[in-house]
């Protein structure tokens, strides 16, 4: 696999293979005296179609055409999981991410890389803070212009926009704008699109920062909402890490879910929330916050948590008192997992105390005052306390225990 100017192990690879499978645009660049393999084309869409065009060339020798670097957001990732590792072979050239560096001037290890190559643009949203330097992969030729749009309606429309076209080839374009007034045709699919983000202080929408704890009006909510100061602290006990999977149970708004993904790209979470209504405000909170790979399921805990992945943590912000849900959800998480509860009522409270009794952890109550006008004067209003127990699951019995306590 490889693409640009082809090294002697690549040429042989492609002289010598029986089979080659490559978008039209790359086979057509192979010379037939020297490539006489047999030529596939991809399939659209490509990635269901790998495991099948595999099977049907099992056997023969396959040389497969990548652009720049295939093991970066590459067809290397299709194969390498379909096939393995030590099926493959691979030429790696450089990525359109170091060719557009190299252009820009801009050093790889400080600029972010957001792809929207069969991913909805919306996820562009969580890289957009002021004075960043980031780097989006198009998904085709109205990619540019589906960009500035997202960033004139984030607040960031005097960002600067580069759009890199046909990177390493001889038709290599560049042209530039701001996305306040984009208004460039669509011109060649294959392109980068490098943005000086740059944010407008007028726009309303709030400035949002790298941390769990947005500001509460950067959610759509109906009062279904982990107030800013609670979140954070819940966000805290969660203890989000890169790959891990979240179940929101109870989702409300879907602040807690939201958040969680936001600190690492890699992060999932699955929301369950049983009123439809506040289940599509959940999809369009996590769109308009860039995280659109947010899951969210509509139904009641704990039957709608049957047939999930199983979660690295847990969060109950809704439905505590539902008959069996703190047992299904014990017994979903795996040794290591956290649950983290919240709840302001007495009869949840009650429960949440029995529960810390058996099986330990942390119980804490958050309180929270914002100080408001009283007459000609300012005083604080005191919001409804909130109760959070949070336990890390052991193999045996968790430290502090009732089982523990007993032994000693």
């Amino acid at each position: 696999m490889g693409g640009g100017v082809t090294p002697a192990a690549a040429r042989s690879g492609l002289a010598s293979a029986v089979v080659l499978i490559g978008g039209p645009r790359q086979l057509d660049l192979l010379p037939p005296a020297e490539c006489a393999g047999e030529r596939v084309a991809w399939p659209s869409p490509l990635r269901p179609a790998v495991p099948k065009l595999m099977a049907e060339h099992a056997g023969r020798r396959i040389a497969v055409l990548a652009s720049g670097d295939p093991m970066f957001y590459g067809i290397g990732r299709a194969l390498a999981e379909e096939l393995g590792p030590r099926s493959l072979r691979v030429h790696p050239h450089p990525s359109s991410v170091s060719y557009a560096c190299a252009r820009l001037g801009w050093p790889v290890e400080d600029t972010e890389v957001v792809t929207v190559v069969g991913r909805p643009v919306a996820r562009l949203a969580a890289a957009l803070h002021e004075g960043r330097r980031v780097l989006v992969l198009s998904a085709g030729a109205g990619s540019p212009g589906e960009i500035a749009a997202l960033l004139r309606e984030r607040g960031f429309g005097p960002s600067r926009m580069r759009v890199l076209e046909q990177l390493g080839s001889e038709r290599e374009d560049t042209y530039e704008g701001h996305a306040d007034g984009w208004d460039r045709a669509p011109g060649d699919p294959l392109n980068v699109v490098a943005l000086d983000c740059r944010r407008d202080p007028a726009h309303h929408a709030p400035r949002l920062g790298a941390t769990p704890g947005l500001p509460d009006t950067a959610y759509e909510h109906d009062g279904q909402l982990t107030k800013r100061h609670v979140r954070a602290a819940t966000l805290c006990a969660l203890a989000p890490a890169p790959g891990e999977l979240l179940w929101d149970i109870g989702g409300g708004s879907g602040s807690i879910g939201i958040e969680w993904m936001r600190t690492h790209p890699s992060c999932r979470a699955v929301t369950v929330e049983r009123v439809p209504e506040r289940a599509a405000r959940i999809a369009r909170n996590a769109a308009a916050l860039g995280v659109p790979g947010l899951r969210v399921v509509i139904g009641a805990a704990p039957g709608a948590l049957a047939g999930l992945p199983a979660p690295d943590a847990v969060f109950i912000g809704g439905g505590l008192t539902a008959p069996g849900l703190l047992d299904a959800v014990w017994a979903a998480l795996p040794a290591g997992g956290r649950l983290v509860v919240n709840t302001v009522t007495l009869e949840s409270e009650a429960a949440l105390t029995e529960r810390y009794k058996r099986l330990g952890g942390e119980l804490v109550k958050l309180a929270v005052a914002h100080a408001v006008p009283v007459g000609g004067f300012t005083g604080w209003r005191q919001a409804m306390p909130v109760t959070q127990w949070s336990v890390t699951k052991s193999d045996g019995p968790t430290a502090g225990s009732a089982e523990e306590r007993d032994r000693t």
